[in-house]
């Protein structure tokens, strides 16, 4: 490719709008346009990019033997209705009817889609397993688009959807879905890590998301650096601890606190460290109707512990935070000064405690009366232990791993992949049975496996880039070299060396992009060195008369000089796969 054939528009500075350092960089190396909050034009640059990371994808999926089709994007209303999403996937769910008022939508996935297609063309257990995969424009009605294509409202997915008899067929099938996985990110050449996960929106039992690990990540992934073990925070367990609960030591005082209403304040004006509080959250539980045993909850947590908001929902049900008048009318006082002494024999609520709380002594919790607490409580002596004690809370740096080895660390990760058993909560709803040995019909076993295309431009950026742009790793880069001829309008001589070395690259394969634009030496290196090409060669008239060309790698600090005759087999040793 010749620049002069191409488009490159590259900007100085970044829009006010951008604010995350891969949305910043890719408009400003011209790979995306803002068309509408959350919605790219993807320029030719950036389509270079998106473009080989479907090539990888493709050849891993395939290789793995799934099978490629293509769904629509616009999907009938019947389907997610069979489902029930129609109504539970919220206001991201793009909603339109057609002339003849009937309901569509705007795909944000495919499970339906492709379980209406399984149902109606697999009859019997011989034509399973399948998998089925497409690459697809997807479109979520985010609330608050933003971060270039890291949270935008259109996007593209590789979508793939396993079909088996049985459960031991589906762990098959996953399994070689993780394993395709591990492929694909190692091909990216992006430093990776699977982890456990919830299953969300989506439904089915086991998941594994896959994170690109970046300090500028959304998502907290917990890891054991001595085991295998991570999952993310949401799913990461706290185990019970392990030590006794110490004697008490003080009696429970009553003591003002006046306006001192967090954890942090109040142990702060009582000089006492932040872990020797007890945290209240009052909830509602929306499965349970209002006026009922339950329907109000309070959950215990140490001070210095966050509430896992998934964990509490598979402890205790659908919930919400319950509002402050509906504090004041259950518990008699505002929220901050709650405690559980004096709620145990409460019918009306339902008392839930994390196991860390349960080896607190001589710990300070509110009085539920207003600018009081209580200090030195103890379980048993002072107030009984709630019936019911479950995980909770977010782990913390320092915990021991789940799987007994070592302790728990924590770092930063973007999600760009997510592979499920989904088992049969599409198949069950839809119908989608086939006949087996014996002529009985029996559900599909479902497994869904999804890679954030798109995302992963923004992900790859995030964790390589430095403050003189992107740093592409080498496979998914718009080009693997760039020449930069300097001169080339105006000398012979570079001229014709940088168009031989030119045709020598392209004939060996090599994705090679000449700057033939006659712009300025620092134009046209920082032009590339923003967009990222992995590898540069310089022609010059000065190095020509010393029979040098110059190499410098997107990561290197100096240039080399290398032997004209040299260059090409210098540039093959780079590239491997082209060695």
């Amino acid at each position: 490719m010749r620049a002069s054939h191409f488009f490159i528009s590259t900007l100085k500075e970044a829009p006010a709008d951008a604010e995350i350092i891969s949305h910043k960089l890719m408009v400003r190396a011209g790979m995306i346009r803002r068309l509408g909050s959350g919605i790219y034009a993807y320029m030719p640059m950036g389509l270079r990019v998106i473009q080989k990371i479907e090539n990888i994808i493709r050849e891993e999926m395939n290789k793995a033997g799934a099978i490629e089709l293509l769904m629509p994007i616009v999907q009938p209303a019947e389907l997610w209705q069979e489902t029930g999403r129609w109504q539970k996937y919220g206001p991201e769910l793009l909603r339109i009817k057609d002339r003849h008022d009937r309901d569509f939508i705007i795909q944000p996935t495919s499970e339906e889609v492709i379980t209406d297609i399984a149902r109606n063309v697999i009859k019997s257990y011989r034509q399973l397993p399948v998998n089925f995969y497409h690459i697809q424009t997807k479109f979520r009605d985010e609330r608050r688009p933003r971060f270039g294509l890291m949270r935008g409202r259109e996007f593209t997915m590789k979508d793939a959807y396993s079909f088996d008899r049985d459960v031991e067929g589906l762990k098959k099938s996953y399994q070689i879905m993780f394993n395709a996985y591990v492929n694909i990110f190692n091909r990216f050449g992006l430093k990776f890590r699977p982890v456990a996960a919830d299953n969300g929106a989506i439904g089915g039992s086991g998941s594994h998301e896959f994170h690109v690990i970046a300090e500028t990540g959304e998502d907290a992934l917990v890891y054991s650096r001595e085991s295998d073990y991570a999952a993310n925070m949401e799913a990461a367990i706290a185990l019970p601890p392990v030590q006794e609960r110490a004697a008490p030591a003080h009696t429970m005082q009553k003591v003002p606190t006046p306006g001192q209403k967090a954890c942090e304040d109040v142990t702060t004006f009582l000089k006492q460290p932040l872990s020797q509080s007890l945290k209240v959250i009052a909830a509602i539980r929306t499965e349970i109707p209002e006026g009922q045993p339950g329907h109000f909850a309070v959950i215990l947590l140490r001070g210095d512990h966050e509430l896992n908001e998934i964990k509490t929902q598979k402890n205790i049900g659908e919930f919400r935070f319950a509002s402050e008048s509906e504090i004041i009318h259950h518990l008699g006082c505002p929220s901050g000064y709650l405690g559980p002494v004096g709620l145990q024999n409460r019918q009306d609520l339902a008392l839930y405690a994390d196991h860390a709380v349960t080896v607190m002594s001589d710990f300070i919790c509110g009085a539920n009366e207003k600018d009081m607490h209580f200090t030195g409580v103890n379980w048993e002596r002072d107030v009984p232990l709630p019936s019911i004690i479950a995980d909770f809370r977010n782990v913390v740096e320092g915990d021991p791993s789940p799987d007994g080895k070592g302790t728990l660390a924590i770092q930063r990760g973007i999600e760009v992949g997510h592979v499920f058993q989904l088992g049969t909560r599409y198949s069950e709803d839809m119908n989608a049975t086939y006949l087996d040995e014996n002529g009985k019909p029996q559900l599909m076993q479902m497994g869904c496996y999804g890679i954030g295309v798109t995302r992963i431009v923004g992900a790859a950026i995030e964790q390589n880039n430095d403050e003189r742009g992107i740093i592409w790793p080498l496979s998914i880069a718009p080009f693997e070299v760039v020449l930069c001829p300097l001169g080339y309008d105006r000398s012979e001589t570079v001229r014709s060396t940088a168009d031989s070395l030119y045709g020598e690259l392209k004939k060996l394969g090599i994705d090679v992009i000449m700057d033939d634009r006659g712009e300025r030496p620092g134009v046209m290196f920082s032009d590339w060195e923003l967009i990222g090409i992995p590898h540069r060669i310089v022609i010059g008239e000065r190095g020509l008369k010393e029979g040098k060309l110059e190499y410098q790698g997107r990561r290197d600090r100096e240039a080399t000089a290398v032997a004209i005759k040299e260059m090409v087999p210098f540039i093959r040793e780079k590239l491997p796969r082209n060695g």
